[in-house]
């Protein structure tokens, strides 16, 4: 006979476990969603230093306000509303914020903040491509900063790949629909602006 697989236990019942003052569970619940918090936050701030901030009062308030959970939506979902909240209120306080626009440094976090490469249109790259790579990605970064808001926003979360986009839509507190329609505006109007600066599809 072979060991019986443990059981995951579900959010739900870690919320309840930690409701009733199991620290345990509630640590449990920010192991779970440490990675979607920092990236939802990071995509409103820009900065990993900021969003480690925010991901940090994030949690605290969440645990702050666990008991008002009633399970009417998903765990993550009502954690990450409340990233968002936070993030915004950060990103409003920061005289810096349209210096960072919306990417970390490579030197902040490792790598860049996300590989919005791959959610535009393919280019036209010669074999020796590393400078023009790198040109791209800049470029790409340099217009995404010059977008409205609602559209940038919602491209960033979308692009991080760790949001559902009815997330993003609680997060944002818009419909879906409107989501998707502003995430497809974004990256029209990217593949516009880089084909002005001579930037082909494949």
């Amino acid at each position: 006979m072979t060991a019986a697989q443990p059981v995951e236990v579900s959010d739900l019942e870690l919320v309840r476990l930690a409701q009733a003052g199991d620290t345990g569970a509630f640590g449990e619940l920010v192991e779970r969603n440490r990675r979607a918090v920092f990236r939802a936050a990071l995509a409103a701030v820009g900065s990993a230093t900021e969003a480690d901030d925010v991901a940090q009062e994030a949690f605290v308030t969440a645990w702050r306000k666990l008991s008002g959970f009633r399970g009417e939506s998903q765990f993550r979902t009502w954690l990450l509303s409340i990233t968002w909240r936070k993030a915004i209120d950060r990103r409003k306080s920061l005289n810096k914020w349209l210096k960072l626009a919306a990417f970390a440094s490579k030197d902040e976090g490792g790598d860049s903040m996300f590989d919005l490469v791959e959610q535009v249109p393919s280019t036209e790259q010669t074999p020796d491509t590393a400078l023009e790579s790198s040109e791209l990605q800049r470029d790409i970064r340099r217009l995404i900063r010059t977008l409205p808001r609602k559209l940038r926003d919602a491209l960033l979360l979308a692009g991080t790949g760790d949001h559902t986009y009815d997330e993003i839509s609680r997060m944002l507190e818009t419909p879906v629909g409107t989501i998707k329609w502003r995430v497809a505006e974004a990256r029209r109007v990217l593949k516009r602006k880089l084909a002005a600066m001579g930037y082909h599809d494949a």
